[in-house]
């Protein structure tokens, strides 16, 4: 199968990569021209064959609301668009209608699996008509997880981006536990040895996990993460997911409390908010603030 690709980031390059190790074609575009295989938008349409299929990989808003105006005047009917980046779902709706009046298909993706990606696979959570989803299945195939799960067509347009927010608040949340559970372990003066007590954890316990083995990983590099300040940034699926919550009269305690956690990170020097950067950095190569 042949694949434009557009933004090859953290994301996006190893995207490619792993694409292309399936044995699939793929065409990337990105602003950075030492990324690119291709100069522009146009030109990536133009070398792939039809019908097209076309991921755009950019930072939701403005820079996705952008690249599909423009791909819009560039593709022909029958083509499709694949968002997977972390646009908000009701974006999504609005793509789709945009589209569908130039007789082009629509499909939203939430991607999870950050820089380990590539080696690990990509959990994936797609929404949209399911002809338009069939068409884009090869690639989603080569994306996921070895194995039977990793991926799910999660519904109608939206349904990917709304699955992949809810997931995000999830994290959001767990990541926020292990945090408290560390600045108090850290706090008392009978353990001695924090680190190999998150380390016994990884075997046998229910709250193992892959955020746990990065943890550990994270306590490995900096024992009582001294080198880093406590700040940790939202990345705007938190505060949506907080927002459905509220628009369908749903209770996120944890979730909300875990947003909030955050935001008093940017006040304050907070121990717990060291673990939860640490993490985000662990898993999705996200930037950390060092202690000047």
């Amino acid at each position: 199968m042949e694949l434009g690709l557009v933004g090859l980031g953290k994301m996006g390059g190893n995207m490619r990569e792993r694409i292309r190790r399936a044995g699939h074609t793929v065409i990337g575009y990105d602003r950075n021209p030492d990324l690119a295989d291709v100069h522009s938008l146009e030109e990536l349409v133009g070398k792939l064959k039809g019908p097209r299929v076309v991921w755009v990989m950019v930072p939701a808003g403005a820079a996705t609301q952008s690249t599909i105006d423009e791909l819009a005047e560039l593709l022909s009917p029958g083509d499709i668009v694949v968002d997977g980046g972390n646009s908000r779902w009701t974006d999504d709706e609005k793509h789709a209608e945009e589209l569908a009046a130039k007789g082009i298909g629509f499909v939203d993706c939430g991607v999870s699996g950050g820089v380990w990606g590539l080696e690990n696979g990509y959990a994936l959570m797609y929404g949209g008509d399911a002809e338009n989803v069939a068409k884009v299945q090869p690639i989603f195939d080569a994306l996921k997880p070895e194995g039977e799960f990793g991926s799910v067509h999660a519904g109608k347009v939206g349904a990917g981006h709304f699955a992949k927010m809810v997931h995000n608040g999830i994290e959001y949340a767990m990541m926020q536990a292990y945090a408290e559970g560390w600045e108090l372990l850290e706090k008392v003066d009978s353990v001695t040895d924090v680190r190999e007590v998150f380390r016994s954890w990884q075997e046998g316990t229910v709250i193992r996990s892959w955020l746990l083995d990065l943890a550990v990983n994270a306590l490995d590099e900096d024992e009582h993460l001294e080198r880093l300040r406590g700040f940790a940034q939202d990345s705007g699926e938190g505060r949506w997911t907080v927002e459905a919550a509220i628009d369908n009269a749903v209770p996120l305690p944890a979730i909300t409390a875990s947003l909030f956690a955050r935001f008093a990170s940017r006040q304050d020097d907070s121990p717990q908010m060291k673990m939860i950067a640490a993490l985000r950095n662990q898993f999705g190569g996200h930037a950390v603030e060092s202690k000047k």
